[in-house]
C-alpha cells in the first residue's frame, strides 16, 4: 500500500504540473486575468485560476486513485465543500465578488462539509477546567474557524509564490504532526494533506518569481478552505494543545490577518478595506526585492512550523510558556517593522524606557 501511496503523491504532482499551462490558457479565454493597478506588484495582465490546477489533480487521486484509502463520507462530504469553494473562487477570479458574496460561497461549503463529511469541533478542553461538550455552538465555532482560515490564506496572496510555499510548508508540518504526534488515528487525513501538498508543489514553478500564472482566488480559497478542514479533523476533541498546534503552523497568514484587522479598526476604516501594508508590502517597502520578501516570509513560516512541533514534546506548563514567549518575539518583530503602523510600538517603546531608566540609575 505505501508503494501505491507513493506513486499516488508522484502522479498528482506530475498531473499539477502539466494541467498548469493549460489552465493559464484557459484563464485568457475567460478573462481570468489580474490587470495591474497601485496594490498589485504585477507589471503586466497576469493570468489567474491557478488552483484549478491544484483542485484537479488533488480531486484525482484522492476521489479516483485513492478513494478506497479514504472513508466514503469524507472522501465525498468534503469534495462537495470543495466544488463550492472552486466555483465561488472562479466567479471571483472572472467577475469579481465583493466580500458578502465571497463569504456566502465560503458559508456554504462549510456547512456542506459541517452536515455531510461530518468535520467540526464538538468537545474543547480547556487546562485546569475541563472538557466542555460544544453543542449547539459547535456549528458556529465551526464556521467561524473555516471562515477564519480560509481568508487568512487568501489575503497572504499578495506576491509571487507566497501563499503557495507558506502553504506547502503549514501542510507539510501538519502531516507530520497528525502522523507522528498528536496520534488522531486518521491516516487518510495525512494522506490528503500530502496529497495536497505534491499538488501544489507541481504548480509551484510557475507561480514562484517570476510567475507566468497566479493561484486567484480559486487556489487561495481552495487551500485555505483545506487547511481549515484537515486540522479540523484534530480538533473534533479540542485540547489546548491541538488547538493552539494549527493556530502556531498558521502563524504567517493568522498574524497578517489579526494586525490588518487591528491596523484597520486603529485608523477607523472598514475591516474590508484594502490597503498596502500588509506584511508583504512592509517588507518590501524596507528595501528586500520581491524574491528575497517571498524567501523571507517562507523562513518565517519554518519558524513557525519548528514551534508548533515543540508543543507535542512539552507539558503543559512548557507549552503555556512557549506560547507567551512565542507572542511576545511576535509582537516584537511585529512592531519593528511597523505592521500596524511606524508609531505604534507600545512593546518597543517600553523596553527602550526601562533600558533608558535602568541606564540612568546605573550612570549615578
Amino acid at each position: 500500500m505505501k508503494l501505491k501511496i507513493i506513486v499516488c503523491l508522484f502522479a498528482t504532482m506530475l498531473l499539477s504540473a502539466v494541467l498548469t499551462p493549460f489552465i493559464r490558457k484557459l484563464a485568457f479565454k475567460v478573462g481570468a486575468e489580474d490587470d495591474p493597478n497601485k496594490r498589485r506588484v504585477n507589471k503586466v495582465p497576469m493570468p489567474t485560476l491557478g488552483g484549478l490546477a491544484i483542485f484537479a489533480s488533488y480531486t484525482f487521486a484522492t476521489a479516483g486513485l485513492m478513494h478506497n484509502l479514504i472513508p466514503g463520507p469524507q472522501l465525498w462530504g468534503i469534495l462537495g465543500g470543495e466544488i463550492l469553494i472552486i466555483i465561488t473562487g472562479v466567479l471571483d477570479d472572472i467577475y469579481t465578488l465583493n466580500p458578502k458574496q465571497k463569504v456566502l460561497g465560503i458559508t456554504l461549503a462549510a456547512l456542506f462539509v459541517y452536515f455531510f463529511a461530518h468535520v467540526r469541533m464538538t468537545i474543547i478542553t480547556l487546562p485546569l477546567l475541563g472538557s466542555f461538550h460544544l453543542g449547539w455552538l459547535s456549528l458556529p465555532i465551526t464556521w467561524i474557524w473555516i471562515l477564519a482560515i480560509t481568508n487568512a490564506v487568501n489575503l497572504i496572496d499578495g506576491l509571487d509564490g507566497l501563499a503557495t510555499g507558506v502553504a506547502i510548508i503549514a501542510l507539510t508540518t501538519m502531516g507530520i504532526t497528525g502522523m507522528f504526534f498528536l496520534n488522531v488515528g486518521n491516516t487518510y487525513v495525512s494522506i490528503m494533506i500530502f496529497t495536497l501538498v505534491v499538488a501544489c508543489v507541481g504548480f509551484l514553478p510557475y507561480n514562484f518569481f517570476p510567475a507566468r500564472i497566479y493561484l486567484g482566488d480559486t487556489g487561495s480559497l481552495f487551500i485555505g478552505f483545506m487547511i481549515s478542514v484537515f486540522s479540523l479533523n484534530g480538533l473534533k476533541n479540542a485540547t489546548f494543545i491541538t488547538v493552539i498546534i494549527p493556530v502556531i503552523i498558521l502563524g504567517v497568514p493568522i498574524t497578517d490577518t489579526v494586525y490588518a484587522i487591528l491596523r484597520r479598526v486603529l485608523n477607523r476604516q472598514p475591516i474590508s478595506h484594502a490597503d498596502k501594508h500588509h506584511l508583504h508590502h512592509r517588507l518590501m517597502q524596507m528595501g528586500l526585492t520581491h524574491r528575497q520578501t517571498v524567501l523571507v516570509i517562507y523562513g518565517i513560516a519554518m519558524i513557525f512550523s519548528f514551534i508548533s512541533l515543540l508543543y507535542p514534546i512539552s507539558n503543559l506548563w512548557g507549552s503555556i510558556l512557549l506560547t507567551i514567549a512565542t507572542l511576545i518575539g511576535l509582537e516584537l518583530f511585529v512592531e519593528s517593522i511597523g505592521l500596524v503602523g511606524k508609531n505604534r510600538q507600545p512593546l518597543l517603546k517600553w523596553i527602550k524606557r526601562v533600558v533608558k531608566n535602568t541606564t540612568s540609575k546605573s550612570n549615578h
